[in-house]
């Protein structure tokens, strides 16, 4: 079965390219476009897809609020979106990740990587590039440079030293298979521990267990 694929950027050009690029091997098909964050809300409600690939910088709404508007639907909870900008500021990743994003790719990737990052967001996997997470994980430090309050900091007393430990090792952007070797675990059983986590943390996605590891201030840049 396709991955049903959604496009949304306000260029009619980069539109009709990433079509042609997402759909080359025949796997991902585009059942949606739209031109503006709105539009693009409105063409996900209808067309329920299972990837959205979501500009930042548009008229009428950016593709933050979109991405918050969708992520926030409990309607659309199977939905993901992967965010794909010419721009790699930090707040703005940082942003995105907060509002839900699954990934946050930059539009000088290869074709082929784009095809493996939807593959991987549509899957319910993270797909966020090494220049991102860097990225993330500098904004997730500027930002939280106090002690973490207790809000935060009740969401970790939930979890087993073991969770922790795979808590940090997510945070360091280790896949599943790293995070086995790292703690001795079974592929499976890792999988098990991260799913545990987004579970009891109420995360949408591995990017938001990022987010938490820093802010909680679990594992701080340069710890890894």
């Amino acid at each position: 079965m396709s991955i049903r694929l959604a496009l949304v950027d306000d260029s009619t050009l980069v539109r009709t390219g990433l079509r042609t690029l997402a759909t080359h091997d025949g796997d991902i098909a585009v059942v949606a476009e739209a031109g503006t964050g709105r539009a693009g809300v409105a063409e996900v409600r209808r067309t329920r897809p299972d990837v959205v690939l979501m500009d930042l910088r548009m008229p009428e709404m950016d593709g933050i609020e979109a991405t918050a508007q969708i992520c926030a639907d409990p309607e659309l909870a199977q939905v993901r979106v992967l965010v794909l900008t010419t721009f790699d500021e930090d707040a703005e990743i940082l942003a995105a990740v907060r509002a839900g994003a699954s990934g946050y790719l930059l539009k000088d990737i290869s074709p082929e990587e784009l095809r493996e990052a939807i593959r991987t967001v549509a899957k319910g996997e993270r797909a966020l590039g090494a220049a991102a997470l860097s990225a993330l994980v500098h904004a997730v430090a500027e930002h939280h440079t106090n002690a973490p309050g207790e809000a935060a900091l009740a969401r970790l007393a939930s979890l087993t030293d073991r969770e922790r430990d795979v808590l940090v090792c997510v945070g360091r952007g280790q896949s599943n298979d790293e995070i086995a070797g790292t703690l001795f675990l079974s592929p499976a059983t890792a999988r098990t521990y991260v799913s545990r986590l987004l579970a009891k943390l109420e995360a949408r996605d591995r990017s938001q267990l990022v987010v938490l590891a820093y802010e909680t201030h679990l594992i701080t840049p340069g710890s890894g």
